[in-house]
């Protein structure tokens, strides 16, 4: 309970300073879109990679994936489901990251455990 009014008291301190609020914000969007992680399936046959915002920016795929895609169902098949799995597995790593930036400019600001609802602020 005297963590949460601590917590209040933080966020009614910041909301008079409205500006270190707004700082912490550009800071994070400027990170979030200069970050770039990879993922990867298929044991690197097939790599992607976002940006903190989750937009892929790059797709790799083996080239020997590339060469049986066009004469395999299979391989085709296969390599939708490498695509995703490497999708999937970069943005769970950038989104990871970001979670750790927001806490990280949340625990400069005087706010530790407040990741979640600087997030929603932020954006």
């Amino acid at each position: 309970m005297f963590d949460q009014l601590k917590a209040m008291q933080s966020v009614a301190s910041l909301l008079k300073n409205k500006e270190q609020l707004a700082g912490a914000g550009e800071r994070i969007k400027a990170k979030t879109d200069a970050l770039r992680v990879t993922g990867q399936a298929g044991g690197g046959a097939c790599r992607a990679t976002v940006t903190g915002r989750m937009k892929v920016v790059d797709l790799t795929l083996d080239p020997a994936l590339l060469a049986g895609m066009s004469v395999d169902e299979k391989t085709r098949e296969l390599a939708t489901n490498l695509i995703k799995d490497a999708v999937n597995d970069a943005m769970g790593r950038a989104q990871d990251q970001v979670k750790q930036m927001i806490a990280s400019e949340a625990e400069q600001l005087g706010l530790p455990g407040m990741t979640d609802q600087l997030s929603g602020l932020l954006g």
